[in-house]
């Protein structure tokens, strides 16, 4: 039993990446008790679905200018650095949030020092994916065990969107929104601490003369040729703007369509994050990458049919039960396409890549909540939902036919990269590293 669960998670042998993991575990749970807050609060105090998109949108749209830059200096600059500044950053910008909303200065009637600080959070976290992403095979090193690493990172994330979301729920209850912004500043400090004692040596910086922005350009011309690769962003985009974006109304179907309390949307939440966690798992005990082309294509239409459902339902247990659904297949698209990207890539490419990644995701992700806002207000929040399902729907069921190709492709960066074993490998290897 002992030996199945060290092959399961087989990447937390390692010690940087189990530092690592119990702090983010920490900060992750106050994450998730934002998310939740934060929609609520935004609701609550405007009753706007366009100000709740709005909202999202800001805290996201910064990826689509700074995440470039921020992936090209993530090839050259020492990543572990970057990870315990952009901790700090988000420590601070969260802690000004709590203090706003605890004093009373943000209500409902001054609403922008929430949208400045939501723009502020997502230029943090437009700096901190690409380094966050590429920051997986620094604590790891090994590439056999990139697979299970970001499997076992999913699990944690989804660990902490099950518990996250109903304790968001139940302290805006009990306490209120402030306290809720107050927790997750406060649960970056584990975090921040555990960085300070990972150790990684990097090789030193050789001279560059070669300007950010031609390197820009490199990342996306390298992209653009490599077929898989530009596949897997392109499917993710449509995927963040048509179907993820769905969570921008969870607020709106908690009260009005299903006449609940900010305890049902933590419930709506939580129970995604169950789905969520079951498909971490079931990733963490894959020993390879050769079922995830077909995984990812077959979660997607399953994902998309999940939506449409849910866009029906108007009972609370019904729409528990998709909320699961919706959060096992979410995970496997989610872990597939980084899974996959990161195992392909070249090392040199990694961060501006992983930048473009970065990007299909939260660039589209303010689009597709200023989407579901501004047509939620005008057809309602179930109509919009199906409308916009019934689209990826038919782009997943597109990627039938891509398959066989797709495959080829993936096999064809492999052997030029020389990492076949991570398609074949029978046995994921363990860390000796204490």
């Amino acid at each position: 039993m002992f030996d199945k669960l060290k092959t399961l998670y087989s990447s937390l042998t390692i010690r940087n990446y189990r530092l690592f993991f119990m702090g983010q575990g920490v900060s992750l749970i106050g994450t998730w008790i934002q998310r939740t807050t934060m929609g609520w609060f935004v609701y609550r105090i405007t009753g706007s679905a366009f100000l709740l998109g709005l909202v999202s949108f800001l805290s996201m749209i910064p990826s689509v200018f700074v995440s470039p830059f921020a992936g090209a200096w993530a090839d050259k600059w020492n990543r572990l650095h970057m990870m315990i500044a952009t901790q700090i950053a988000f420590f601070l910008q969260t802690s000004v949030l709590a203090i706003l909303v605890l004093s009373g200065v943000i209500n409902s009637h001054v609403q922008y020092p929430l949208l400045i600080l939501s723009l502020l959070q997502g230029v943090i976290e437009a700096v901190d994916a690409p380094f966050r992403q590429s920051f997986v095979i620094d604590l790891v090193q090994k590439r056999s065990l990139l697979p299970n690493a970001i499997a076992t990172n999913s699990a944690m994330f989804n660990g902490a969107r099950l518990v996250g979301p109903a304790v968001g729920g139940l302290l805006i209850i009990l306490f209120s929104e402030g306290v809720c912004f107050a927790i997750n500043a406060i649960s970056y400090l584990p975090v921040i601490v555990s960085l300070f004692f990972i150790k990684i040596t990097y090789p030193p910086q050789l001279p560059d003369s070669e300007s950010t922005l031609k390197k820009i350009g490199e990342g996306f011309k390298y992209t653009w040729h490599k077929i898989p690769i530009r596949f897997l962003i392109v499917n993710l985009a449509i995927y963040t703007i048509f179907a993820m974006s769905y969570t921008t109304l969870l607020p709106i179907f908690a009260k009005d369509v299903l006449k609940g309390t900010s305890g049902t949307q933590g419930l709506l939440m939580s129970t995604s994050g169950i789905g969520a966690l079951i498909g971490s798992v079931i990733m963490a005990s894959l020993s390879n990458i050769r079922s995830m082309p077909k995984r990812l294509v077959y979660s997607s239409i399953a994902f998309a049919i999940t939506l449409i459902a849910f866009s029906f339902s108007g009972v609370v247990t019904l729409s528990l039960a998709l909320m699961v659904v919706l959060g096992f297949f979410g995970m496997q698209i989610m872990a597939s396409t980084n899974t996959l990207i990161q195992s392909v890539v070249d090392d040199k490419m990694r961060g501006r890549v992983i930048s473009l990644y970065t990007m299909s995701f939260n660039s589209m992700a303010p689009f597709g909540s200023l989407m579901m806002g501004s047509l939620s207000s005008k057809f309602g929040a179930p109509r919009t939902l199906l409308i916009t399902s019934v689209f990826f729907m038919l782009w997943s069921l597109n990627g039938l036919r891509l398959i066989p190709g797709f495959i080829k492709g993936i096999m064809r960066m492999l052997v030029r990269n020389k990492n076949t074993e991570i398609y074949r490998v029978k046995t994921l290897e363990t860390g000796l590293g204490g």
